[in-house]
């Protein structure tokens, strides 16, 4: 997920919010889920989320509710995101 976060204006702050994110994110949906590229930009972040399942519908529901969960959020805007089945 491409992820903007307008409000930040620093590093420090947005390592704050995007690690409240990600903890919520990890906790509510049972993901592994890790900023993975733009980590020294403050206000984006590339974020990458997994999950493991032996239903590949039940694996889309869960990114589904986590992506309208992303969207729901007022400090972050997301830009883009992809989704991928093994």
């Amino acid at each position: 997920m491409q992820l903007e976060l307008p409000p930040v204006g620093s590093l420090k702050e947005k390592r704050r919010i995007l690690k409240s994110l990600l903890t919520r994110l990890r906790n509510d949906f049972n993901v592994s889920i890790a900023e993975v590229g733009d980590n020294d930009v403050f206000r984006r972040a590339l974020v990458g989320c997994a999950v493991v399942s032996n239903s590949s519908s039940f694996g889309h529901q869960v990114m589904a509710k986590l992506v309208r969960r992303v969207e729901s959020d007022p400090q972050i805007v997301l830009v883009d995101y992809q989704t991928e089945t093994y």
